[in-house]
């Protein structure tokens, strides 16, 4: 790992915002912040796999990964991202360097490649991601963009977040350090407003954000950047005059929000976009923050009415789902900001917590949880599938809310399950996102396949067909 690396991650894990880095000691601080990855230990993601899923929503850039043609991966669909624009960002870059390369280094197809980038989509700005492979190589991006970004005139990136540095989270760290370093600062938006403000950690997921941006809109407050979901490369630029930044994802760019408040004295708080309350309490927050920004102090006013509005209008369109999810009760399996903020989403829908998953959440995540579900909250830091397997089955839930992977354990128990997570189809933000995410749970548990797989098979364990054939009688 070259020294520029490790002091960028002792400086990213030095972080403030962070609970769980603030309750070690120095010295546990020091040695678990730069504790690499053993083989098979990125199975859950590396580091640069947290940078890219973190920086690649930023759907008008060009994003080159500089490594095996295997590290590219699928960006045509990663995460289902939405954009409203350009679709450069679904469009995969990458050196594919192969053993000559690994011999002799690569940083001349680097270059070259960026050539090719600049001219055939002339985006605004080229990112380019560092992997395993060339960074044991010892090739210098950094010094390969600052020469491209000289030749080209345009911002050329460097991401240096090989996955070898450590796991997902830190990867997501490391790309929001690029922009702090490289990007954010770097353009004067074309005028400012008293009702601008920063979404960070927000990857508008299947369009989630555009659920949300409509009660914004209707506020007067405008988003001048969100990072990264449906963002543009001047707006990100431009993100260091927003009067306040709202994070989002349990502080997976906890570092952007709090360097901006350092070096720009913008105040950030942590929100909620998911379940009717915490919808409300987000916008209240916002208009709070505004108003001592400088803002008029009818912005309160107004919000108060539009929450009053838009609460009556969800309350009502889920009352039907309600009364028949009343009493159900669920499993969640996921994590960071997911693990309190659906909880109290499910709750007021009536259903019950069987358990919420915290492998990746913070000890603030743990608080919310807690007050959000008391203190007989059952909290489950990880669970093996076979455990799952046997809850499902002892039928102490009667859904399972979680991501991709541990869908099969649901359909394995015969039960019902829904995606809750980055893969999923439909969007659950807002109010609007309320009711859907309720609309689907109830279209899960109520669909009629579930009471046929559950009924016994017409064979014994033996294999004989019981009542139709007569094993005597078999030829």
């Amino acid at each position: 790992m070259s020294v520029s690396l490790k002091a960028k991650i002792a400086e990213v894990f030095e972080e403030p915002g962070c609970d769980k880095n603030q309750g070690k000691s120095e010295k546990e601080r020091k040695k678990g912040c730069t504790k690499q990855l053993n083989p098979g230990a990125a199975a859950g993601g590396c580091a640069f796999d947290g940078a890219k899923i973190a920086l690649q929503p930023v759907v008008d850039v060009a994003h080159l990964v500089h490594g095996p043609i295997a590290c590219e991966g699928n960006s045509w669909d990663n995460r289902h991202s939405a954009s409203s624009g350009s679709q450069l960002y679904r469009t995969g870059f990458t050196t594919d360097i192969n053993e000559l390369d690994v011999i002799y280094g690569g940083e001349k197809r680097l270059f070259k490649s960026i050539r090719e980038i600049v001219e055939k989509y002339d985006p605004p700005a080229v990112f380019v991601y560092q992997t395993c492979v060339t960074a044991l190589v010892g090739d210098d991006i950094e010094a390969v963009c600052q020469r491209a970004t000289e030749k080209f005139g345009k911002p050329i990136i460097p991401v240096n977040a090989p996955g070898f540095a450590g796991p997902k989270n830190l990867g997501n760290k490391l790309g929001a350090e690029a922009l702090l370093d490289y990007v954010i600062g770097t353009v004067e938006p074309e005028f400012t407003t008293p009702y601008d403000i920063n979404i960070i950690g927000e990857y508008n997921l299947v369009g989630e954000l555009w659920q949300v941006k409509p009660l914004l809109d209707a506020l007067g407050i405008r988003i001048l950047s969100c990072i990264s979901g449906d963002g543009r490369y001047n707006e990100v630029a431009s993100a260091h005059r927003a009067k306040v930044n709202m994070m989002v994802c349990s502080k997976s760019m906890i570092n952007i929000a709090t360097k901006m408040e350092q070096r720009w004295g913008i105040p950030y708080f942590e929100g909620s976009f998911y379940g009717i309350g915490d919808m409300s309490d987000t916008l209240r927050q916002i208009a709070k923050l505004l108003v001592q920004q400088g803002a008029p102090d009818d912005l309160l006013e107004r919000t108060e009415r539009l929450i009053e509005v838009e609460e009556a209008r969800a309350w009502k369109r889920i009352e039907h789902y309600k009364q028949r999810l009343t009493g159900k009760r669920a499993l969640l399996i996921t994590g960071g900001v997911k693990s309190w903020s659906v909880v109290a989403a499910l709750q007021e829908a009536g259903l019950e917590i069987a358990g919420t998953s915290v492998k990746k959440s913070t000890k603030e995540d743990k608080q919310k949880i807690k007050e959000i579900m008391g203190d007989d909250a059952h909290m489950i830091d990880d669970m093996t599938p076979r455990e799952m397997y046997n809850m499902l089955r002892d039928a102490r839930a009667d859904i399972m809310l979680s991501g991709g992977r541990s869908q099969f354990v649901a359909l394995k128990a015969r039960m019902p399950w829904l995606d809750i997570n980055q893969e999923r189809h439909h969007p659950y933000g807002g109010y609007e996102g309320m009711v859907e995410l309720v609309r689907e749970i109830d279209r899960a548990i109520y669909n009629p396949v579930w009471q046929q797989v559950r009924i016994p098979a017409p064979w014994g364990d033996d294999g004989e067909t019981l009542g139709a054939v007569s094993p005597v009688g078999r030829a």
